[in-house]
């Protein structure tokens, strides 16, 4: 019988987060960088980015394990876009997932070159992968230097900043989250689907299937700043209202923002049943995304 998701979730994060601290202490870097970016891929999570990455490998019955490198290469992408995230000249938060961020403890100085060393140590992991063929290798690196890059992730974070104290149009709100956001969550997918072999004609449905889940995850996170409780989400609340940022509950309403959750889950939904794959834990990330509470 196929494991349930909490049961897949659980497992696999252990897998993964033994393959970071792996990596880390092998690294030939001074100790306190080490220390610093060791301090932040520690620090929990659901690990929802590789889980997308392990759960749609499994929807084509391969072993998820194949995916770990590139899922350790994505997590320390992520991570160390949240180190920055967190700085004072950035969002200037105290807290991530309920514990000192990164500059809090090891000072600016540390954390920018701690998320530096995450950022270009995620390439060598994958380059010096003895798992993927180096026509794989060639792909995942430029999906996710696209996915992170100037056409992707920081250019979500530059207009997200551009955006600060400006009341924003609709379409100006989903570019920067299908950028800061969701295109880290689907190169999550297309990264599981390109290593388990999928077709062209999946690999489009996987892609608009991320896309959702992409928008679905980043309004969850606008209507868990107002209603979110600050123990679980492990970060201040309000933030958003206090840095007079455009979200999907001011500019729909909290009723409104929630109906657009439930429509991009429906059609996330309906693009994985295009697929044609075994994909009961990918269904069930789309209801983990929706009711997430941190």
């Amino acid at each position: 019988m196929a494991a349930t998701l909490p049961v897949f979730m659980n497992e696999y994060k252990e897998v993964l987060e033994k393959e970071l601290k792996k990596l880390i202490i092998g690294l030939q870097a001074p100790e306190v960088l080490k220390q610093a970016m060791d301090y932040s891929l520690q620090a929990g999570g659901k690990r929802i980015r590789p889980m997308l990455i392990f759960a749609t490998l499994a929807s084509f019955r391969k072993d998820p394990k194949i995916g770990l490198e590139a899922a350790a290469a994505l997590e320390m992408i992520h991570t160390y876009s949240l180190i920055h995230d967190d700085l004072p000249s950035m969002d200037d938060d105290d807290l991530r997932r309920g514990q000192p961020t990164n500059h809090k403890v090891f000072g600016e100085a540390a954390a920018i070159l701690a998320g530096d060393a995450l950022l270009t140590y995620a390439f060598q992991v994958v380059a010096q992968s003895v798992c993927y063929s180096n026509e794989q290798k060639v792909t995942l690196i430029e999906w996710l230097a696209a996915a992170a890059g100037p056409e992707g992730m920081v250019a979500g974070q530059m207009a997200d900043i551009e955006g600060e104290t400006k009341e924003l149009m609709l379409a100006e709100l989903e570019y920067i989250h299908k950028n800061k956001t969701g295109r880290l969550l689907a190169y999550s997918v297309m990264a599981g689907a390109l290593l388990a072999g999928a077709g062209e004609n999946q690999l489009k449905h996987f892609q608009e299937y991320a896309f959702h889940i992409g928008l679905a995850f980043q309004i969850r996170d606008d209507i868990l700043d107002i209603e979110g409780s600050e123990e679980k989400i492990g970060k201040r609340v309000g933030s958003d209202t206090v840095n007079h940022k455009s979200t999907y509950p001011s500019l729909l309403t909290m009723k409104g923002a929630k109906a657009r959750l439930n429509e991009h889950a429906d059609f996330a939904r309906e693009a994985l049943r295009q697929t044609n794959t075994e994909s009961t834990l990918l269904f069930e990330l789309v209801d983990l995304i929706v009711t997430r509470d941190q």
